[in-house]
């Protein structure tokens, strides 16, 4: 095809046939993994649903035709964004790769309001100040979740840029927007009939607390939210959680009604745990993006842990491997995980799973590149080092460990300062750290061999204590008794 292009004599009409192919191979390179039609993510899971669902003719023309612009809002409620949230940044990367324009709101005003959407009772109210400084730590990682994917999951190697991140508050407009204005648009043309309907608001109204007014408005606040996004950027496509059906229902009705112009929600599923919780704070079991809230070893172990049935789903929702690159790790996951047998077992017949590292080869997969979307290089490779030095039975490994990644994955074990005198002995350290009651038990289990210093088996309680083997170069030492006790000692030198 290319070659034939240089054939042509009339220098100007070649020129631009040529910048032409060359835009069109940009566009294939770019492309590689996400289509313009964003509909195909279905094929990953990425959509558990879209409204309206009569429209597929003229919503694919205008993916196909020009760049679409679309929006997934972000309510500032902690101050950091969890696992649940960011399968929505997924969403949204998968959309800029494909060229279209991502907008992230930032609900800095309906923070202070309040979603009751899978909610049985009010949020408490967040102070203004608060909700302010969680905006600014949100937006920090929604910047560093994009530049990271930039970095490490796009083909600099082409000159087709991606399309750029624009981040919105909305409490710049509700801070200017007069309350009987607001009620003139948003009130005037959003039915109670359907807002009465919604699931959420209808499950709380039966309860003994009730609904209050606020967070009944909650989705009118939504719905104008995309008009604004609509008047200003053309943003045609909102995209949110399964449980957001009704609000973004809310919001397609408002835009018809003020602009009879017809625009397409998206929803994603809930990623929920073994007993169907979601994943997020509200269900005490958060996952967080913020890496001084949940580090990047807790992240990626997160992964790790995941079971065999489901890892396959969370490769294809949270990486952007191409479909037949997973079938191709979940064929070597399955081969690894098999013990030895007479009789070869297919993938859905969950196999036993072997006690060999390399059984996990698809979470293993999984968790690196989560954990380096999220926190970038460096965040990797501190998980890296901390999953050898507790997994992979190297002592030596503890030591390239920073003082504060020892300190973040052994914040629940017992700390104690001690100052380092010539001759201090095993039985000592152990004794002052509090890791045994008595001498008597502590010289009974040392000498058994249920002590540990640094990960290394110590069995002579009368060791005299060695900087750079049983102390680490940070000043730190990791004790351990029996299989899970762990005790964290600071020396003041």
């Amino acid at each position: 095809m290319y070659p034939v292009l240089h054939t042509i004599r009339r220098p100007m009409l070649a020129g631009w046939f040529s910048h032409l192919a060359h835009h069109k191979l940009c566009l294939l390179l770019c492309r590689t993994y996400t289509s313009r039609n964003i509909l195909k993510l279905r094929e990953r899971g990425l959509w558990a649903d879209r409204f309206p669902d009569s429209n597929t003719n003229k919503l694919l023309e205008e993916l196909t035709r020009r760049p679409q612009t679309m929006y997934s809002g972000f309510d500032p409620t902690a101050d950091s964004l969890h696992v649940g949230n960011l399968l929505v940044l997924m969403a949204l990367l998968h959309c800029q790769r494909a060229g279209h324009n991502v907008i992230a709101l930032i609900g800095g005003a309906t923070a202070q309001v309040g979603d009751p959407s899978g909610k049985s009772s009010e949020r408490p109210l967040l102070d203004t100040d608060v909700v302010i400084d969680n905006a600014d730590k949100i937006s920090k990682n929604i910047y560093q979740i994009f530049d990271n994917h930039q970095q490490f999951f796009w083909d600099r190697g082409n000159d087709q840029q991606l399309p750029p991140l624009r981040i919105e508050n909305n409490l710049h407009w509700y801070r200017r927007l007069n309350v009987v204005d607001f009620l003139r648009v948003a009130g005037r043309n959003l039915r109670m009939g359907d807002m009465l309907s919604r699931t959420s608001v209808k499950s709380r109204l039966n309860s003994a607390e009730g609904l209050s007014f606020t967070e009944f408005s909650y989705q009118a606040l939504q719905a104008y939210d995309w008009l604004y996004l609509y008047d200003k950027y053309n943003c045609t496509i909102q995209i949110g959680g399964n449980d957001q059906m009704g609000n973004i229902y809310s919001g397609h009705q408002l835009i018809y009604r003020v602009n009879n112009a017809s625009v397409t929600g998206f929803t994603i599923p809930l990623i929920t745990n073994e007993i169907g919780d979601k994943f997020g704070k509200s269900a005490g079991n958060p996952v967080w993006l913020d890496s001084s809230k949940t580090s990047p070893f807790d992240l990626y172990q997160f992964f790790v842990r995941l079971k065999d049935s489901e890892v396959e789903k969370y490769l294809l929702l949270f990486t952007f491997l191409p479909i037949k690159d997973i079938k191709s790790i979940m064929e070597k996951h399955w081969q690894c995980s098999m013990l030895p047998s007479g009789d070869r077992q297919v993938p859905n017949s969950q196999p036993h799973i072997s006690s060999k590292p390399e059984s996990r080869h698809a979470q293993l997969k999984l968790a690196e590149k989560v954990t380096l979307l999220v926190h970038g290089e460096e965040g990797l490779e501190s998980a890296h080092r901390t999953t050898e030095a507790l997994f992979g039975n190297q002592p030596e490994a503890l030591a390239k460990m920073s003082t504060n990644e020892i300190e973040v994955v052994f914040k629940s074990a017992p700390s104690t300062s001690l100052l380092l005198e010539p001759g201090t002995s095993v039985l000592t350290m152990a004794l002052k750290a509090g890791c045994f009651a008595d001498e008597r038990d502590a010289r009974r289990i040392i000498e058994a061999g249920g002590f540990y210093i640094n990960l290394a088996r110590v069995n002579n309680p009368d060791l005299i204590l060695i900087p750079g083997a049983h102390i680490l170069s940070n000043g730190l030492t990791v004790a351990r008794v029996g299989k899970k006790n762990y005790y964290l000692i600071k020396w003041l030198m």
